[in-house]
């Protein structure tokens, strides 16, 4: 049935109704941005109400701010038009509900006149494409790009929340996944802005075919590669050319691979290795490689001016002298070149096809030379192509080199391939283009480069006099040269014993200008030799910018990011040209660049090196997001590649070698000790993974020894930075040793957010990595803090990378508090010792928990608690404004009770106070806690650490003590071991476990046995542990005894009579311990002490808190531990 569109929709407006003209039947719910309001399903049927009239369709208005949800802020409801006749029935729409659109809504307004705005979700084209409505997105490229993306807008897809939570949840504050709403005009110069007009964006052929063959083809190939053919012969001088092709090859396919393992942009070689290896490797890289560009356009001027002061000189016209001219003509040009290269990349790439064209011109015109025999040149040593002389000039004559020194003056001519990828980010299609150009330049320049070896070993000897009197009417006795057999003689060149150099200044040996008299027309070699140069430096004067430019964005070098500002509408790095232009002109006066020349081969060579270690690196560490669209290449040649390119380094120049790899390694020593915050993916990331997931299936395969036993701590933290004396302690005999883990339990009968709690987790893991503690942090959400330790104490870890040992805090506030709470404490203690932990007690006299004082003193030690996460980095989204359901951390204990959300203020968790915001002055209880949660943080003077080991636990006792003092702050302190003992075996125990502990190899300054642990306790202590439980006795001798078995039923931690009279010795052995305590050990820096143990049911949880509230009270720092009694420590090797 067809429908016409009534006029406004006719014209691609789209129409809403009025607020209240068309009101669905049955009550609305709330909706969610992404709900379809159902204004009528009399479309779906085909038939409209009798008594209705088409509606008058008008563009709803815009409401009052805050008066509306969504239409506040200019949003469009997604509507069903409801139609009253078939004829007004919008074109375009269908019948089901299936559009809530027309399209041609999608893409116009009204009139042209009203630009609206449609995020991911607004955007319901793709609502069709499944016959109903849904608001599930379908693929879009759009979805995957990156923030800062160049080709197009990020699109945020609907997250899992909103797909999956309950229809009438709001998933975000203010409703918008991309922020606030932009208005029309804001959207229109977003758009303008991100798609500047005029951009100059080059293809395979102009941006990297033509750059490459420029920068290969340099000097080499008119002045020394007939000499290199003289000294080493046709078939070596092929060897050399196919050598370092193979190395460019190799370079050139690795390169390849990884500029088509995702979008690249500008910087080259840098952005190649940084975004492969990392900022570590990239770092050191880009920065040598965009000095070495900088001084390479040096090289190549001074190559220049050498050729035109060369000229000058014949025709008589000096200027000042020889090297004074050089430095004249070297300024002159490179002033030219840096007015080219900021004139625009537009103006340099039609430099470079201009310097192209005579470059070819001068290889074609010396080709065509060598098939023109002239007699007048063959005084010079040519005769054109003759067997006798291929033959002759077929094998090495060296005269003062080797064919590794031949080698390495030739290798610096085959590089300049990654000329094309250093200008990535001005290219249109990168992924397409610097495969196809670098590989075919290599292959087009390599192939030349044989064909002149080959040509000119063909036609040219090696030595000539140039003098017409060497005719010679018949061959003498002693001419055997092919010369000879062509009617010259040419016997006066030869050397003598000793000589190194000929006194003949022509032929392939003497002459470097040899291919000059080869040509058909001489001029135009020395036009090749002016274009190999000078677009060489050209090509080295934009790349050595675009290098820094990108080095410079990525901040890795936060003293140079002013270099790479960008001007103009091609971003243009014009600080990053004058910078380039003064090193280039610093080189261009110093005019000896013997000595830097191989330091800046060497230097390219370091990065195709890692370029193709890249590649391997990739490979090996087998993450699936290295799926390079180039297939042609392998880890092992790239390996290969990268190993030959070493090799190289060294064969050139054994001291520059050695020099380039101590600048890259201090430079890779100075990045990594700064850390950058950046995270790109990195294949060391990705190989990081895969070791540690190969490891720890790998550990899981071996059985358990006592020698390599680690302490693996669960610690009952809390939020991290709420106990930081506990995190410490623990860290001193963790770190480097074994695993720790701080565990938070969140108590909450709420179902709980689950987005915040792995935000809240990402941040404390960082704040972790931040101030330096190697541990993990975990956290579950559990009704009761028994069952979340239960929970962590059974899921904790990973194979062998799980914990051993249960880390809590004193609960100091236990007499005050409920006492239900301590009953849960004693039950965690008991649920460890079930799972075969060991369990470690940490009791400061001032206590652990300094949460509600956190953020009051910044001026002290509350700089390492607080840390500010900066989210903007880490994820997409809006997570950096605060949650409607974020929880305050700043005040929440090892366990954190989520209360109602409108009763409290929200806060920020582990943000840092405002500065402006005044500081209150801490009571001097707070600022006790306060000092006592940092002192183990501090470096330990001359003390002890006193070892109470009383009971056989397996070794745990002794063990962690060893581990403190291994530590660089705890080094001063000795280890004193106390034991109990009989007063008639006094110096037969110590004997005894002095030789124990000589045996397990511990050092201990003094052992004390105390004969007297089973004298009487002192009446105070006796009457102050009476008066301490008093309020927590049953009293069943006063009661009836069904009504005192239902009393203990009902609170089991309740403390029988009996219970005090079966365990009075126990009793008495803790009173009397804390005085032996108080006595040998008040001065001690940390005390480490066999725990008492409690058997589970027959103790109540009120005595043995009371034991061990007892044992340890005023004291210096105490560790109570107890191991699982399994040995931990062994004497055998």
């Amino acid at each position: 049935m067809s429908a016409s569109p009534p006029p406004a929709a006719r014209s691609g407006q789209l129409l809403l109704p009025e607020p209240d003209a068309l009101k669905p039947a049955g009550p609305t719910p709330s909706l969610s941005r992404f709900q379809v309001d159902l204004v009528s399903e009399t479309a779906g049927d085909g038939h409209a109400s009798p008594d209705s009239s088409p509606p008058d369709y008008a563009p709803e208005p815009q409401r009052e701010s805050g008066s509306g949800g969504e239409e506040a802020k200019g949003r469009f409801r997604v509507v069903n038009f409801a139609a009253s006749s078939p004829d007004a029935a919008p074109a375009e729409i269908a019948q089901n509900g299936d559009t809530v659109m027309s399209e041609g809504s999608l893409h116009s307004s009204t009139g042209g006149q009203h630009h609206h705005h449609y995020d991911t979700h607004t955007n319901t084209y793709y609502l069709r494409t499944f016959g109903h409505n849904t608001i599930d997105a379908v693929p879009n490229i759009d979805f995957y790009r990156q923030t800062a993306a160049p080709l197009g807008e990020k699109l945020i897809r609907p997250t899992l929340s909103e797909l999956h939570d309950e229809l009438d949840k709001e998933p975000f504050e203010d409703g918008f996944a991309n922020g606030d709403e932009l208005t029309p005009a804001e959207e229109a110069a977003a758009k303008e802005a991100s798609e500047p007009k005029g951009v100059v964006k080059f293809g395979w052929i102009k941006g990297v075919l033509v750059r490459c063959m420029l920068n290969i083809w340099g000097v080499m190939l008119f002045i020394r590669m007939t000499w290199i053919v003289g000294q080493a012969g046709i078939a070596y001088a092929c060897i050399i050319v196919l050598m370092a092709t193979v190395v460019t090859s190799i370079t050139g396919c690795s390169t390849s691979a990884i500029a088509t393992n995702g979008f690249v942009r500008g910087g080259g070689a840098y952005y190649l290795i940084s975004r492969s290896l990392g900022p570590e490797f990239g770092g050191s890289i880009g920065l040598i490689f965009a000095f070495a560009n900088a001084v390479a356009v040096a090289m190549y001027v001074v190559g220049f001016a050498e050729t035109v002061v060369e000229l000058l000189s014949g025709a008589d016209l000096v200027m000042l002298d020889e090297t004074n001219d050089i430095r004249i003509v070297g300024t002159i040009t490179v002033i030219l070149l840096l007015g080219i290269s900021v004139a625009g990349m537009e103006w340099e790439a039609k430099a470079q096809i201009f310097l192209l064209v005579i470059l070819i011109t001068a290889i074609f015109n010396y080709f065509i030379g060598s098939f023109i025999a002239v007699e007048s040149k063959q005084k010079y040593g040519f005769f054109g192509y003759d067997a006798g002389i291929m033959a002759e000039n077929f094998g090495p004559d060296f005269r003062g080199e080797t064919f590794f020194s031949v080698f390495s003056i030739f290798f610096p001519a085959a590089t300049g391939i990654l000329a094309g990828a250093n200008i990535s980010g001005d290219l249109a299609d990168p992924q397409m283009a610097i495969p196809r150009g670098t590989l075919l330049a290599i292959l087009i320049t390599g192939l030349v480069y044989l064909g002149v070896a080959v040509s000119t070993g063909a036609c040219i000897v090696r030595d000539a006099t140039g003098v017409e009197s060497n005719v010679t009417l018949s061959a003498a006795m002693n001419c055997t040269d092919a010369a000879c057999k062509l009617g010259y003689d040419f016997t006066s060149c030869r050397l003598t014993t000793g000589q190194t150099e000929s006194t003949c200044n022509y032929g392939l040996h003497n002459d470097f200008q040899v291919m000059s008299v080869v040509s058909g027309f001489s001029p135009l070699i020395t036009a090749g030799i002016f274009s190999a140069t000078l677009s060489s430096a050209l090509a080295s004067l934009v790349s050595a910018p675009k290098v820094f430019q990108a080095l410079c964005k990525d901040n890795i070098y936060p003293g140079i990011t002013g270099f790479g500002k960008g001007y103009g509408k091609n971003n243009e790095p014009l600080r990053g040209y004058f910078l380039t232009f003064a090193i280039a002109l610093a080189f261009i006066l110093i005019a000896e660049l013997n000595v830097i020349a191989p330091i800046i081969s060497n230097f390219f060579l370091a990065s195709y090196a890692l370029i193709n270690f890249s590649v391997f690196h990739a490979s090996l560490a087998n993450s699936p997001g290295w799926r390079p669209s180039f297939k042609y290449y392998n880890m092992w040649v790239s390996l290969a590649g990268a190993i030959l390119c070493c090799v190289v380094m060294f064969v050139i120049n054994w001291w520059a070698a050695l020099l380039t790899n101590v600048i890259v390694l201090s430079l890779y020593i100075y990045v990594s000790h700064k850390k950058p915050d950046v995270n790109w993916g990195s294949s060391t990331q990705a190989l990081t993974y895969h070791q540690a997931l190969a490891h720890s299936l790998q550990l899981c395969g071996m059985a358990d020894h006592i020698k390599t036993y680690r302490p693996q701590c669960l610690v009952m933290t809390g939020a991290p930075n709420c106990r930081p004396a506990i995190l410490h302690l623990v860290h001193a005999f963790t770190k480097n040793v074994g695993l720790m883990v701080c565990g938070h339990v969140r108590i909450s009968s709420r179902r709980p957010n689950f987005k915040d709690l792995n935000t809240e987790a990402f941040r404390y893991q960082r704040w972790l990595l931040n101030h330096n503690s190697k541990a993990f942090y975990t956290s579950v959400v559990s009704e009761d803090l028994r069952q979340g330790t239960q929970y962590l104490l059974q899921a904790t870890g990973l194979g062998r990378l799980k914990p051993n040992t249960l880390v809590v805090g004193f609960k100091n506030d236990w007499r005050i508090g409920d006492i239900k709470d301590v009953e849960t404490y004693i039950n965690i203690i008991h649920d460890a010792f079930d799972y075969q932990y060991g369990v470690v007690i940490l009791r400061l006299a001032e206590g652990l928990d300094i949460s509600h004082i956190q953020g009051q003193d910044e001026s002290s030690a509350m700089k390492d608690v607080v840390v500010s996460v900066d989210m903007n980095k880490d994820s997409d989204g809006d997570s950096s404004k605060p949650s409607s359901k974020a929880t305050s951390l700043q005040n929440s204990p090892a366990v954190q009770k989520d209360e109602d959300d409108d009763s409290r203020s929200h806060s920020q968790p582990l943000l840092k106070k405002d500065k402006k915001s005044p500081t209150l002055p801490l009571n001097v209880m707070d600022q006790q806690l306060l000092d006592a949660s940092q002192q183990f943080q501090k470096k330990q003077g001359k003390g002890t650490v006193d070892v109470w080991w009383l009971f056989d636990d397996g070794g745990l006792t002794l063990l962690i003590p060893y581990l403190i003092t291994n530590k660089k702050k705890w080094k001063d302190c000795k280890i004193r071991v106390f034991i109990g003992g009989k007063i008639n075996r006094i110096d037969h125990d110590r004997r005894a476990m002095a030789t124990l502990l000589s045996k397990f190899r511990i050092d201990f300054s003094d052992i004390t046995v105390l004969g007297d642990i089973n004298t009487k306790p002192k009446s105070e202590g006796l009457t102050e542990f009476a008066e301490m439980i008093e309020s927590y006795k049953l009293r069943e001798d006063d009661m009836e005894q069904e009504a005192a078995e239902k009393m203990k039923s009902e609170e089991p931690w309740r403390i029988t009579d009996n219970e005090l009279e079966l365990y009075k010795a126990k009793t008495n052995r803790q009173i009397r311990l804390n005085e032996l305590l108080k006595e040998h050990s008040s001065t001690a820096n940390l005390i480490v002490m066999s725990m008492p143990l409690a058997r589970k049911g027959a103790v109540s949880s009120a005595l043995y808190m009371a034991w061990l509230d007892t044992l340890s009270k005023d004291l210096p720092p105490i560790l109570l531990v107890r191991g699982n009694h399994q040995s931990v420590l062994t004497f055998y090797s």
